[in-house]
């Protein structure tokens, strides 16, 4: 049945600043960008490695995502990284804000989260 997630969308605020944060520092690579004039709304296909996908979307007008207290609904998206503590490294380097790592206490492995321009939270897992 179910073989694997083969995206996750994303809504944004300013379609602009977000292209730029998941294309430019978080590296993702653009597989198909459409304008969607009947909804003045762009959608913007990114490509991870695996082939996996984040879609990002603009819809004017789109309501803020409740994160802090965490509502219902979609925690988090993680990444799976081969060094957590490079990468936070890169993140920091280019003004990202990301909290310390810290270890798994079930897997054992080092993991950390950063937001994304809209406060989405985002999490860098390492790989095993």
């Amino acid at each position: 049945m179910l073989q694997r997630i083969h995206h996750a969308a994303i809504i944004c605020s300013d379609y602009q600043r977000s292209k730029r944060f998941y294309t430019e520092i978080l590296g993702l690579k653009v597989v198909a960008e459409h304008f969607r004039e009947a909804r003045n709304s762009w959608k913007l296909d990114l490509g991870l490695p695996d082939g996996s996908q984040v879609e990002l979307f603009s819809f004017p007008g789109a309501p803020p995502r409740p994160s802090y207290p965490e509502a219902q609904g979609l925690r988090h998206l993680a990444f799976v990284v081969e060094d957590v503590a490079a990468c936070k490294a890169q993140l920091e380097a280019q003004g990202v804000a990301v909290e310390p790592v810290r270890v798994d206490e079930y897997t054992g492995r080092r993991f950390t989260f950063f937001s994304d321009p809209d406060g989405l939270p985002l999490e860098l897992y390492e790989a095993g």
